[in-house]
C-alpha cells in the first residue's frame, strides 16, 4: 500500500493507528479524555511530531460525529466562557512547540495531568453537592474557566492532549453526562479547527499526512457508534470514574515514555 510504504510502517503498525483511530471515535461519544491512548499509539508508531499533524484530523472527524449526536446538549455559556482563555493557551502551546522537544513536551502534559486529576478527585470528595454548570458566570467560576480554559488550549496545542484537561474541568463544572458531552463535542471541533492553520504552518499537515487520515478516518464511525451504543449503559458515578482514570493513565504514559 502507497500510504504505507510512504510512511515507512508495517501492516501491523497500521492495524495499530486504525485501532487508535476507532478508539477516537468512542472516546468522543462516550468517555471524554480515553483518547490519550490514541495519542501514546500514534506517538509511538509515527514520529512524535508528525503524529500530532496526523492525528488532528482524525480528531475533527471525530468531533463532527459527537455534535451530531448530542448538539442539543450543548451548554454555551460554558463555552464562551472557554474559548478566549483556550485562544490564548493554543497561542502560548505553539511557541512552546518552536523550542520544546518532545521529553519536555511529554513530562509538562503528564505532569499537568495527573495534578489535575488529583485536584478533581479530592473537590468531588469534599463537595457537599455538585455545582451547577451556570456557576460559570460568578466571579470563581470565570477564574476556574480561564485557568483550565489557557491549559486545555496549551495542552491541545501542543499533543493533542486537551481532553483530559478540559474533561476535569466539565465534571469539576457539575456537568451531568449529556451535558458533558454535548459541551465538549462542539468545543473540541471549534477549537480543534481552529488549530488546523497553525499545524500547517509549523508543517505538522501535509498532503502525505492527509492521505493517512482518509484510510484512519474511515475507522472513526464504527467507535463513534460504539460509543453511542455504550454511553447509555455507563452510569454517572461510573462515567466520572472513566473519564478520571483515563485522565490518569494518560499522564502516567506520558510521563513513562
Amino acid at each position: 500500500m502507497n500510504i504505507i510504504s510512504s510512511w515507512h510502517i508495517t501492516g501491523w503498525e497500521f492495524a495499530a493507528l486504525a485501532f487508535a483511530a476507532l478508539l477516537v471515535g468512542f472516546s468522543k461519544t462516550a468517555v471524554s479524555g480515553a483518547n490519550t491512548v490514541s495519542l501514546a499509539i500514534f506517538a509511538a508508531v509515527l514520529p512524535a511530531r508528525a503524529s500530532t499533524g496526523v492525528l488532528l484530523p482524525v480528531l475533527i472527524a471525530g468531533d463532527v460525529l459527537a455534535v451530531l449526536t448530542y448538539r442539543r446538549h450543548a451548554h454555551w455559556p460554558t463555552l464562551w466562557r472557554l474559548f478566549p482563555a483556550v485562544a490564548a493557551g493554543v497561542v502560548i502551546g505553539t511557541l512552546f512547540l518552536v523550542w520544546a522537544d518532545d521529553a519536555v513536551v511529554r513530562t509538562s502534559i503528564g505532569a499537568i495531568l495527573l495534578l489535575m486529576a488529583g485536584v478533581t478527585v479530592r473537590r468531588r470528595r469534599t463537595a457537599e453537592q455538585t455545582d451547577d454548570p451556570d456557576a460559570v458566570v460568578t466571579r470563581a467560576g470565570r477564574v476556574k474557566a480561564r485557568s483550565y480554559g489557557v491549559l486545555g488550549g496549551f495542552t491541545t496545542m501542543v499533543a493533542n492532549a486537551g481532553g483530559p484537561v478540559m474533561s476535569l474541568y466539565l465534571l469539576s463544572a457539575g456537568f451531568r453526562k449529556l451535558g458533558f458531552l454535548g459541551t465538549s463535542a462542539f468545543f473540541f471541533l471549534i477549537v480543534n479547527v481552529s488549530k488546523v492553520p497553525f499545524s500547517a504552518g509549523l508543517g505538522l499537515i501535509d498532503g502525505r499526512s492527509l492521505l493517512l487520515d482518509a484510510a484512519l478516518v474511515l475507522f472513526v464511525v464504527p467507535g463513534a457508534l460504539l460509543g453511542t451504543w455504550a454511553v447509555h449503559r455507563i452510569n454517572q458515578r461510573l462515567f466520572e470514574q472513566l473519564v478520571i482514570a483515563a485522565t490518569v493513565v494518560g499522564g502516567l504514559q506520558l510521563l513513562l515514555r
